[in-house]
C-alpha cells in the first residue's frame, strides 16, 4: 500500500511542475518561460473571498485545474514577468508559523536547538517590489532574516515525518523581518519583534514542490546594497523539514495555502534601514526584490551583525 501510494504522489509531482503567481491587480498567473500566462479563465470557477482565498482553494483542488494550466504554461503566450508588477503568491495565508533557532550555524553548534515556533501575523506579507515599513519603536536594530518558506498542499494534523513531504504543495522565498529589544526588559519578543506590517515579504513566485530536487540542500544568499550579507545552504538545518513538519502538525493543523518559515542561520544577519534595497534568492525559487521606508531615518552599522552571529553561535 505504502509503495502504491509512493507512486500515485510521484506521478502527481511529474505533472504539475511550475510556477504559480500572482500580478498587477492580484491576476492569477502561471511563469512560461520569461512570460506569464493568465490563468484566469481557467480559475474563474473558484469560488473566493481576495486572491489569498483564490490561491489557497486553487492549492487544495489543484488536481482539478492542473492540465488546464499546464496547458496554458506551454502555450508560448502571455507578456513579458519584466512588463508586470508581481505580488505575493501567497497574500493571505490561514497562517505563517516559523521556526526559531532551527540552524546549526554553520555546524558550530554540534547539537540543534530544542525545537521551537512562533506564529507570525499573516497581515504582514508583502510581495516582490513592495516597501518594509520599518515601524517608530524603541527597537534596537531591524534584522532580516532570509529563509526558505514551505506551502502545505493539503490538511495536515498529526503527520508523521516518513509522509511529511506529501503534505508540500511548494516552496517560496520568505523573510522574517525582525525588530530587536522590544520584549520584557529589553528582550525580543515575538508578537512584537515579528508582527508588524510588511514585515513578512513571500515571492516572487510558489513552485511547485517538484522543481525543487532536494529542499534540504537549498542554496539561499541575500544582499543589501549589492552587497551579500546572508549565504548558507538549508543542509545546516538543526530540525529538517520532515521531523519539523511532524512536531508542528502535531500541535496545530494546517490547511492547504499554509505557510511554514524554516528558519534561518544568523551568520549573516545585518541592520536594515531606510534606503536599503534588498535582494533575496533561493536557487530555482527566484529572486525578490524590496525596498526599505523609515520616516525615523535612524542608522545602524552596515554588515553583517557579528554581536548576534557569536551570540546565537555560542561563541
Amino acid at each position: 500500500m505504502r509503495i502504491i501510494v509512493l507512486a500515485e504522489r510521484i506521478n502527481y509531482l511529474l505533472g504539475c511542475e511550475m510556477k504559480l503567481v500572482f500580478y498587477n491587480d492580484f491576476i492569477p498567473g502561471v511563469v512560461s518561460g520569461d512570460n506569464i500566462v493568465d490563468i484566469s479563465e481557467i480559475v474563474n470557477g473558484i469560488p473566493h473571498i481576495g486572491p489569498g482565498d483564490l490561491m489557497s482553494r486553487l492549492i487544495q483542488n489543484f488536481d482539478q485545474y492542473r492540465s488546464s494550466i499546464e496547458s496554458a504554461e506551454k502555450s508560448n503566450s502571455g507578456v513579458p514577468i519584466t512588463s508586470v508588477r508581481l505580488r505575493a503568491p501567497v497574500p493571505k495565508p490561514g497562517k505563517i508559523l516559523c521556526m526559531a533557532g532551527n540552524y546549526l550555524e554553520n555546524g558550530t553548534l554540534k547539537e540543534p536547538r530544542p525545537i521551537n515556533a512562533f506564529l507570525k501575523n499573516r497581515d504582514a506579507v508583502i510581495g516582490d517590489g513592495d516597501t518594509i515599513i520599518l515601524p517608530p519603536a524603541p527597537v534596537t536594530i531591524f534584522h532580516h532574516e532570509a529563509e526558505a518558506g514551505l506551502v502545505f498542499g493539503k490538511r495536515a494534523s498529526k503527520i508523521k515525518a516518513a509522509e511529511a513531504y506529501e503534505y508540500v504543495f511548494g516552496y517560496v522565498n520568505v523573510i522574517d523581518v525582525s525588530a530587536r529589544g522590544l520584549g520584557p526588559e529589553g528582550g525580543d519578543g515575538f508578537f512584537m519583534g515579528k508582527s508588524w506590517h510588511t514585515f513578512a515579504p513571500i515571492g516572487p513566485y510558489l513552485v511547485t514542490a517538484d522543481e525543487v530536487k532536494d529542499p534540504q540542500d537549498l542554496h539561499i544568499k541575500l544582499s543589501v546594497n549589492g552587497s551579500i550579507r546572508q549565504e548558507y545552504s538549508t543542509s545546516d538545518m538543526g530540525h529538517k523539514i520532515p521531523e519539523t513538519i511532524e512536531w508542528a502538525t502535531s500541535i496545530a493543523t494546517f490547511n492547504p495555502g499554509d505557510v511554514l518559515f524554516l528558519g534561518t542561520n544568523h551568520q549573516g544577519l545585518g541592520a536594515l534601514q531606510d534606503g536599503d534595497e534588498v535582494e533575496m534568492g533561493i536557487e530555482g525559487l527566484g529572486t525578490i526584490r524590496l525596498n526599505v521606508n523609515e520616516n525615523l531615518k535612524r542608522k545602524w552599522d552596515t554588515g553583517v551583525d557579528r554581536s548576534v552571529a557569536d551570540r546565537i553561535a555560542g561563541r
